[in-house]
């Protein structure tokens, strides 16, 4: 099973290269938003209990996320592989997806990491910003703020999977298409 974590700061293309990752190998896409999402719409036990704590302020501890993530692995058994967006972000998220793949007999095939200077990620969100309708795309002190917040918060997750010798960087800059290839260059190899 192909199993990857497609990594990297906001605006450095995620999103664009997991649809084309998606199409490509066949996977399914398990992004920790659309998950909440889906559980609360669904009136899930696990929606039920995020609803709340969301509409309280709460972050969603990682059990109730593990859980969702559990339950979208069951509910696609004949899956070729998922791609994980947004989930990990943490070390002990890491920890935590490691041990629920592992209790169904995968694990994480790789973390493709996108790299690309700040320069170019606010340079990217601006643009994005004009079409997006996204407010958080449209201001470079915010925009660089969710860089900065990346960097120091989220970034250090790249030490854990390198741990594990399954970090690939990957640059981020030039062409889909030749991102694109990058990436397939990887995962051919897996």
């Amino acid at each position: 099973m192909l199993n990857l974590v497609l990594f990297g700061p906001p605006g450095a293309g995620k999103g664009t290269q997991s649809n084309l990752l998606i199409d490509k190998y066949n996977l399914v896409h398990l992004s920790t938003g659309d998950i909440l999402r889906g559980e609360i719409t669904a009136g899930t036990a696990l929606g039920l209990e995020a609803k709340a704590l969301m509409d309280r302020g709460d972050l969603v501890p990682d059990e109730v996320v593990i859980g969702m993530i559990s339950s979208k692995l069951d509910n696609n058994p004949n899956a070729n592989g998922f791609i994980f967006d947004g989930f990990p972000r943490t070390a002990a998220q890491a920890t935590a997806l490691d041990n629920l793949l592992a209790e169904k007999g995968t694990a994480i095939s790789a973390m493709l990491s996108l790299k690309v200077e700040d320069a170019e990620l606010i340079r990217r969100l601006l643009e994005r910003g004009k079409n997006s309708g996204r407010e958080d795309d449209k201001n470079e002190v915010i925009i660089a703020n969710r860089i900065n917040e990346y960097n120091t918060k989220t970034a250090p997750l790249k030490e854990y999977y390198s741990a594990q010798n399954k970090l690939s960087e990957i640059e981020g800059i030039g062409s889909v298409d030749e991102i694109t290839s990058k990436l397939n260059e990887v995962i051919d190899t897996l």
